[in-house]
């Protein structure tokens, strides 16, 4: 049996009843393989002693495993109340064991008995105690008290000693006897155990080495089911459908000559790797990264030209209907005077305005429909749909954008993100995606200027912004939180303050998720016809439209956002001619990871260097929304710990399916179980 196929509910194993049941359940945990794959997140070095005055040395605090004399018992608190406390000494020291609820240790350990004990001390009162402990006859101690003890993610009334008792018989009774999935050809390569071995390395290590060996073991499994996946998606694009063609270029290239500004280098190379996908014979499937500002939309919209020019329709879907209508009147300014049909949808339209649109676009009057998810939408059929873009991919799914591209005949798909991310990262990730990068900005846009200020000294920020509002340009205010909590500033209470009495003089507006979608748009709208000077607001305007007179963005409590976010909250500012100046208002009482971050955005407005920052500093789950992407969500493997592993992963995956397509032969048969693949043919959803 693989390890795939241990799907024998927890329930089944000794001891474990409704109550414990629901405990494992509450971690996910429902089978003896999900039980199996719960790993440590942590070890108890137990493999050598660790006496009581060590803790005296670290600080007040630490871990002792040492071997003690019992003193005496004493106890504190009234009748049914009173708990026990056991008088211990070691060679170096005397300490106290509180025995909260386990009174009965008493009796089992009476003075003058000699014992092992294990547990976190820390030094109060003039004394050192320990809540947490284990203890045994030193003449009978078990393993536990010489070895790495595992520490597990618990749940509940689950305790540590129980999660190991559980965990040793299942890996007992199936876990040491379970087939490895991955071919042998492949562990050798790689150094890794078996799967039944790594389990064993993992859960009951002899060392360290031991059990990061067992990790990266299993981290590679993991990985490389993920890469198969991701591979054989992109291999399945790859399959000829089409026939190659030549779109026309008239359109496009009217376009570009009418713009009041030359293409950047970037932008004319991601045109160029565009057309040669488009011009194909496999639907096109790329990411478009690019810097905040990089102009993503422009090649965007140059590309849909040659669809429409050629008879397709084009269909652009953002996430928020604020950022689809900025899309529209940016596309109709460039577009419309070239006789391109342009047409916005939103799911808020009413049935006046929806119906007619929707025939349109059924019958082929419209060449592009800009819109909100809206356009996922069964009622929305196209003529001819050719080219799907999908602004800020992070924020959709792999199976919604599919969703988006059924609704044409094999159409091409261009994806677009704001948050750039190493390349080997992109690759790896999106692996069913190609990659292209808009580096270089915009001639003529100035880079922001970053100013680092300990909470406190605000008023030196306020003269600034003041200044900038002064000459009719704008700002806005960023706050982590709606509400305050009593630690931190929070956007509704400084809004108050800043209306009230710092800039009084100023139109002064407030914007966060939970006002209605319609008054959010209403407050944006006045604030982009600086109706509104000042915008007080959460991280919500971090994917927003863009205001090019606004040049100052004041972040409190900078320390609490990751450094894409922040990038990107930045990248608000300094979109017009004028200078931009951003600061970043932090609590001096930093960790030292908080100020490494903070200064690498001080240093560099690069949103590439600093997703590499982001990435070495934080992992990826920040920057490319881990739970929306439906990607990353690892159980095991760790990023960017692992992301040369997930490099090899992938190398290896092409390899193998470029030989092997369907997993068929019958050394791979552990893949189809590992891929769930064997399970989707024994329910009849997959041809095997």
């Amino acid at each position: 049996m693989y390890l795939g196929e241990v799907s024998i509910p927890v329930g089944k194993l000794q001891g474990i009843g409704p109550s414990l049941g629901t405990d494992l359940n509450r971690l996910g945990i429902r089978t003896v393989q999900d039980l199996l794959l719960h790993l440590p997140r942590g070890y108890e070095d137990r493999t050598h002693q660790t006496p009581l005055h060590t803790v005296l040395q670290q600080g007040g605090r630490g871990f002792v495993n040492t071997v003690a004399f019992i003193e005496g018992h004493e106890y504190f608190g009234f009748g049914f109340q009173k708990t026990l406390k056991i008088l211990i000494r070691d060679s170096t020291a005397a300490a106290e064991l509180v025995c909260y609820g386990r009174n009965f240790l008493g009796n089992k350990f009476p003075p003058g008995m000699q014992v092992r004990v294990a547990g976190i001390f820390t030094y109060q009162y003039r004394r050192l105690q320990s809540s947490s402990f284990d203890i045994e006859d030193a003449k009978s101690a078990s393993e536990d008290f010489s070895t790495l003890l595992p520490i597990y993610p618990l749940s509940g009334r689950l305790s540590q000693k129980v999660m190991r008792k559980i965990l040793r018989q299942a890996y007992t009774r199936y876990g040491a006897h379970v087939q490895d999935e991955l071919p042998d050809s492949l562990r050798n390569t790689y150094s890794l155990l078996p799967v039944q071995e790594a389990l064993r390395a993992i859960h009951f290590p002899k060392n360290n080495e031991e059990s990061e060996t067992a990790r990266r073991s299993l981290a590679f499994r993991e990985l490389f089911s993920f890469q198969l996946e991701v591979v054989r998606r992109s291999l399945e694009r790859k399959v000829s459908v089409r026939s190659p063609r030549k779109l026309p270029l008239t359109l496009r290239d009217r376009a570009i000559d009418q713009l009041p500004f030359s293409l950047t280098p970037d932008q004319i190379r991601s045109l160029k790797e565009i057309d040669k996908d488009i011009e194909g014979t496999s639907p096109m499937a790329r990411l478009l990264q690019g810097d905040v500002g990089a102009g993503k939309t422009l090649v965007a919209f140059l590309s849909a030209l040659r669809f429409a020019e050629a008879g397709f329709q084009t269909a652009l879907m953002a996430p928020t209907e604020l950022l689809a209508r900025q899309h529209a009147d940016n596309a109709a300014r460039i577009l419309e005077p070239l006789g391109v049909r342009l047409a916005f949808y939103s799911g808020k339209l009413s049935a006046k305005l929806r119906k007619p649109l929707l025939r349109a676009l059924e019958e082929g009057e419209v060449d592009i429909v800009i819109g909100t998810h809206a356009l996922f939408s069964e009622d929305v059929r196209f003529h001819r749909l050719g080219f799907v873009v999908i602004d800020e991919q992070h924020r959709f799914g792999v199976s919604q954008r599919q969703r988006l591209s059924e609704k044409g005949e094999y159409p091409d798909l261009l994806v677009m993100s704001a948050t750039p991310i190493p390349r080997t990262l992109a690759l790896s990730v999106f692996g069913d995606l190609e990659v292209s990068e808009l580096k270089t900005l915009p001639p003529g846009r100035k880079p922001i200027q970053t100013h680092l200020t300990r909470i406190g000294n605000e008023e030196k920020v306020y003269s600034w912004v003041e200044q900038e509002l002064s000459q009719g340009h704008q700002a806005y205010f960023v706050y982590p939180l709606i509400e305050g909590d009593g630690d931190l500033k929070d956007a509704e209470s400084m809004f108050q303050q800043l209306k009230s009495s710092i800039f009084s003089r100023y139109q002064v507006g407030l914007i966060h998720a939970r006002l209605p979608e319609e008054e959010q748009r209403s407050i944006m709208e006045a604030f982009v016809q600086n109706k509104i000077n000042v915008l007080v607001a959460t991280s919500i305007v971090e994917v927003g439209v863009d205001v090019p007179n606004a040049t100052c963005m004041v972040i409190e409590h900078a320390e609490r956002f990751g450094l894409s976010a922040l990038h990107q909250l930045r990248g608000r500012i300094g979109r017009g001619k004028a200078q931009g100046y951003a600061f970043l208002v932090y609590d001096p009482n930093l960790t030292d990871l908080a100020k490494e971050r903070l200064k690498v955005l001080k240093e560099t407005t690069d949103g590439f260097r600093i997703a590499e920052e982001d990435l070495r500093l934080r992992g990826p789950g920040d920057m490319i929304g881990v739970r929306q992407s439906g990607m990353l969500d690892f159980s095991i493997a760790q990023l960017p710990r692992d992301l040369n592993l997930m490099v090899h992963a992938r190398k290896e995956a092409f390899h193998l399916l470029e030989t092997d397509p369907g997993l068929l032969l019958p050394k791979h048969e552990g893949l189809r179980v590992l891929m769930g693949l064997k399970e989707k043919e024994a329910a009849g959803g997959l041809a095997p």
